[in-house]
Parts: C-alpha cells; structure tokens; sequence
C-alpha cells in the first residue's frame, strides 16, 4: 500500500516562508550598509589616514598623555562609556545587539552602541550626523585602530578629542575651564562630572542651569559600583563632597 503523505500546515509553511524573506531581506540590508561603510571608510582615510590623524591630534597644544590623568577619571570613563574597554577588538557585539533592540523598540537611533574605539574614530574621520553607513565606516576605522595602538593610546587620544560642551575639546580645556584645575587638584566628584559630560555635553555640562549634570554624576559612580571599581560606601561619600 502507498503511504499517505502528510499535507503541510499551511501556518508554519506562512511561518517558514516569513523567515526565509526576513533573513534574505536582512542579508541584503547588510551587504547594502557594510558596503557604503566600507566606501566612506576609504574615503576618509584616502583624505587623511588614521596615522595623520594621530599625529596632528598629539601636536596640539595642551594635549594630555595617558599616564598624566588622574587614575579614577581614567576608571570612571571606562565604567560608564565602554566597561568591556580592555578586552574588546574595537567593537562590541553585546553593546551593538542591545543598541539594536533599543532602536527598533523606540523607533529611532536612541543607543548606538558605539565603544571609546568607535568614538574615537568618528572624532577623527567622520561627522555627527547618525547614518547606518557611518555607524559601519567606525567599525573598520575602530579595527584600524586597534591594530596599530595600544588600549592606553586609544583612551588617550579619545579624551583629547572629545567635546565637553561650552566651546571645551579635549579634557584639559574642560578641567581648566570648568573648575580652573590641574588634573592632580581634581576632586574625584570633579573626575565622575568629566567622565559624564561628552555624552550629551549641552545637556550634562557644569554651566547647564537644571539637575541633569548632578544626575549624570550619580549615574557614572552608580556604574562604578555595578563594575566593582568603587564600593556602595565610597560612591556616597564621593557625593557628599559637592
């Protein structure tokens, strides 16, 4: 006798075949951006390398080295910007696929999942404005950069090319003109305020008349305790010193 064959479930065949597009539409979304990045990636380095650009950046005047920030200014940019700084290859997979969710939740570029690396690289090649294709041309500017310097020139020349609002780039403009400082006379409640300022510097900047700058202060030393730099007790008191 000849076996009856099973009729497919007209729902899971939808389901399949509802799959098999997404993936194909997707494969053919990345292709689209990863080869707009890649171009506009060329271009910027055809026009200035990422060498050059480092050199012009460490010419400036009051630029900062590495080993003159004060250790928990150091620490605190780490925990509240990019906490996986040191063990990641410029990019991060787990910051991209919950910036992703995020976005498609909201509808908008709400997070983007950009690590010091990929930050740095839009400092010094690309424009603020949030296109995916340049979200794309970081990663493999991020990667350049990683091949060629250390973690610790990284973080360097990201600090030193980063705005801190009121006219401010770099952070020894910030620290001078903000609380008239050296580095070594930083409070650390001083040192937590710098760390938070670039991420929306008119919004968190010392000179904004409303309570988000204190706001973004408790959110950088509450990452510090949650990464286990400072304990519970320590960020308190660091508080209690404004």
């Amino acid at each position: 006798m000849r076996k009856r064959q099973k009729k497919k479930h007209p729902v899971r065949k939808f389901l399949r075949n509802m799959i098999a597009s997404l993936l194909c539409i997707v494969i053919v979304f990345c292709a689209f951006f990863g080869v707009k990045g890649y171009q506009m990636y060329k271009e910027a380095v055809a026009e200035k390398s990422i060498n050059e650009c480092v050199k012009e950046i460490r010419g400036m005047e009051g630029f900062t080295s590495y080993s003159e920030l004060p250790q928990f200014y150091i620490d605190a940019v780490i925990s509240v910007e990019d906490h996986r700084f040191e063990n990641h290859c410029g990019i991060d997979l787990i910051a991209i696929g919950r910036a992703v969710l995020t976005d498609i939740k909201e509808q908008s570029f709400v997070q983007g999942g950009s690590t010091i690396t990929q930050q740095l690289a839009k400092n010094m090649l690309f424009t603020q404005e949030k296109k995916l294709e340049r979200k794309v041309a970081e990663v493999f500017a991020a990667l350049e950069l990683e091949c060629n310097y250390s973690k610790e020139d990284i973080f360097e020349l990201y600090v030193n090319t980063s705005y801190f609002g009121n006219g401010y780039y770099g952070v020894r403009e910030a620290a001078d003109g903000y609380f008239g400082k050296t580095f070594s006379e930083l409070s650390e409640y001083e040192c937590a305020m710098l760390a938070g300022i670039p991420n929306a510097p008119s919004v968190y900047s010392p000179n904004a008349v409303n309570e988000s700058t204190a706001r973004r202060v408790e959110c950088v030393l509450e990452s510090m305790v949650k990464n286990r730099i400072i304990s519970q007790e320590q960020a308190y008191n660091i508080e209690m010193e404004q």
